[in-house]
């Protein structure tokens, strides 16, 4: 049985993207391990048909967390066998080089997102330096590689001429039925980072007769929760954290309208294509969303989106208040998420994942 190995640095539990991943790949007759992070309060893990390891690192924050997981991973590689490595995204992909050519077997690099375009690292110049050579030297060298669409694939290639495959982050389908919604509650899910525009967002919901709930956590989440103070807003957004996504999908399914907004501060977000973007359209969600190509593409085949061309506070509300109120509106877009959620589901996405490992192993 062929051994592939994957990492992370973020908490098992909840990275669905990993969890189809590994899962579909478990499924089809690979022996799968995937590594993480183990963190202060991690909670027990959610048993898979695939193996889970967790690292404890001593340092929790700044580069030298990074280095010591970096380190912790090398080294729990070395005495691992496998016959294919996956690294994903850049903070993990230099012990996966290392013990590829060590152990002279294929490497892959998983992109989830042009790395080194996000806002927390494009605004720190220092940061962005060295990430920037860590990705000059390794990215070249991952000949195999995947991404979340054309818009980034194409990216690498232009940089590194590596033709990477797309593999889109979307859903696995299951039978829904749209439940009765007594309260119209607007949902934002996923990380609560640097450049999703809470800064607006928050103040936006002055204007708009509903809550927002915000399930995630990430390295904004201390400022989003001043700025909902500033604006005595405490009644109005609601913090719940990191939920595991058998919980989060009743909270999508019971929301009545998806937020999904970036700041045009890099290519990573205007390239981006967001896992709660799909995760709205398979709950039936109308959603409002930025007006950036990858968004525009799949609104323009299947009209499932409000989009917006900025993302000042009057606008946000607009684009609100006419998912709240326009009741027409709102029936179309829904209508289309179900229709569209047939064609874009990981069972289709699913093929050209093992596809991909077949080829290369």
């Amino acid at each position: 049985m062929k051994h592939l190995v994957f990492a992370v640095t973020n908490e098992l539990n909840y990275d669905q993207r990993m969890i189809r991943i590994c899962t579909s790949l478990a499924q089809a007759g690979y022996k799968v391990t995937l590594i993480g992070r183990r963190w202060t309060g991690s909670p027990a893990l959610v048993p898979r048909s695939f193996q889970q390891k967790r690292l404890y690192c001593f340092f929790t924050t700044g580069k030298i967390s990074y280095l010591e997981y970096n380190l912790r991973l090398f080294f729990y590689l070395l005495f691992k066998k496998a016959h294919a490595v996956c690294a994903i995204d850049l903070d993990t992909i230099l012990p996966f080089y290392f013990i590829s050519k060590l152990k002279a077997i294929p490497r892959v690099y998983d992109a989830h997102e042009l790395f080194c375009e996000m806002k927390e690292v494009v605004n720190r110049p220092a940061v962005y330096r060295i990430w920037k050579k860590v990705e000059k030297f390794t990215v070249p060298k991952f000949k195999h590689g995947y991404t979340v669409n054309d818009a980034i694939a194409h990216e690498f290639y232009r940089l590194y001429q590596v033709q990477y495959a797309v593999i889109r982050n979307v859903p696995v389908l299951h039978p829904i039925t749209i439940p009765e919604k007594p309260e119209k509650y607007i949902l934002y899910q996923g990380a609560v980072n640097e450049g999703r525009s809470f800064e607006t967002l928050i103040p936006a919901m002055k204007q708009v007769n509903a809550r927002l709930v915000i399930c995630g956590d990430g390295n904004f989440m201390q400022s989003a929760q001043q700025l909902v103070k500033e604006h005595a807003l405490t009644d109005k957004v609601i913090f719940k954290g990191r939920i595991l996504p058998a919980e989060l999908r009743q909270y999508t399914l019971q929301a009545w309208a998806g937020v999904t907004l970036f700041e045009n501060n890099g290519l990573n977000n205007y390239h981006s294509l967001g896992n709660r973007f799909f995760d709205y359209l398979h709950a039936g969600l109308p959603q409002l969303c930025v007006n950036y190509p990858a968004y525009r593409e799949i609104n323009n085949q299947h009209d499932v989106a409000v989009l917006i061309n900025d993302l000042l506070p009057e606008t946000i509300a607009r684009g609100l208040n006419e998912l709240l109120n326009n009741k027409k509106l709102y029936t179309r877009l829904q209508q289309n998420c179900l229709q569209a959620r047939e064609a874009i589901n990981w069972q289709q996405e699913e093929k050209k994942l093992l596809e991909f490992y077949k080829n290369i192993i």
